[in-house]
């Protein structure tokens, strides 16, 4: 077993690890328990009743969270002409074609958290896909990063949109806002992501489709969701 800090021991006293709650008081008890001296992130686990391995049993898409993240993301746009001064024009933090597939190819260059590109350019931007797939960042219609409005598609963005996907284990893992966002927020972000993922749930999905969910700040102990109600 890890060797947990003073303030996680602490904070796990506040509540019976074992007990399933509402998202309320889910919210609450992870925002309770960030007792770090920085502004945790608070974040949600789901673990979804689907093989992802199934093309027809893959949960992912996007949305924008009503309180947003807490978080600016700095966005690369790969367009071209106009759509490249619209890019500009709308707060990009980088903009660019080749050059900027170039810089990532022979630098390793991954100073951006989100990329956004026009379907005219999704030649260049394919052959990154080995780099930019496995960071989550290659650019996707389903998430609405591939797109002839890249300014709606940047402000969604620096908004606060996520992205959600599952990993190998099936698990669905994504930031809901800091902890300084209070309880209120965070229950409201959290009932719209799990909102969203239970409309996303595909046709083939058998059984139970939320498996479980939990939440937590960056340094604090994982609260559990009762998913008999999602």
């Amino acid at each position: 077993m890890p060797k947990r800090s003073k303030n996680y021991n602490v904070a796990a006293e506040k509540f019976d690890k074992a007990q399933y709650f509402d998202t309320a008081e889910a919210a609450k008890l992870a925002v309770e328990t960030s007792r770090a001296k920085f502004d945790e992130t608070i974040e949600v686990h789901i673990r979804l009743g689907v093989d992802g391995r199934h093309a027809d049993q893959q949960v992912r898409g996007a949305m924008v969270l009503p309180n947003g993240t807490g978080k600016s993301k700095k966005v690369l746009v790969f367009a071209k002409g106009p759509k490249a001064a619209e890019a500009e024009a709308a707060g990009a933090d980088y903009v660019g074609a080749e050059d900027m597939a170039q810089r990532i190819q022979t630098e390793n260059w991954f100073d951006f958290e989100a990329v956004i590109a026009t379907p005219d350019m999704m030649g260049v931007v394919g052959k990154l896909g080995r780099v930019l797939g496995p960071k989550g960042l290659m650019p996707n219609p389903k998430s609405g990063t591939v797109t002839m409005d890249v300014a709606k598609a940047l402000n969604e963005i620096k908004a606060g949109k996520v992205e959600y996907r599952l990993d190998k284990a099936n698990i669905i893992h994504v930031a809901i806002g800091k902890s300084s966002f209070g309880t209120e927020k965070i229950k409201e972000n959290l009932d719209a992501l799990l909102d969203a993922i239970a409309k996303a749930k595909p046709s083939a999905a058998k059984g139970q489709y939320f498996k479980s969910v939990t939440v937590a700040s960056t340094m604090g102990p994982g609260v559990k969701v009762n998913t008999a109600v999602l």
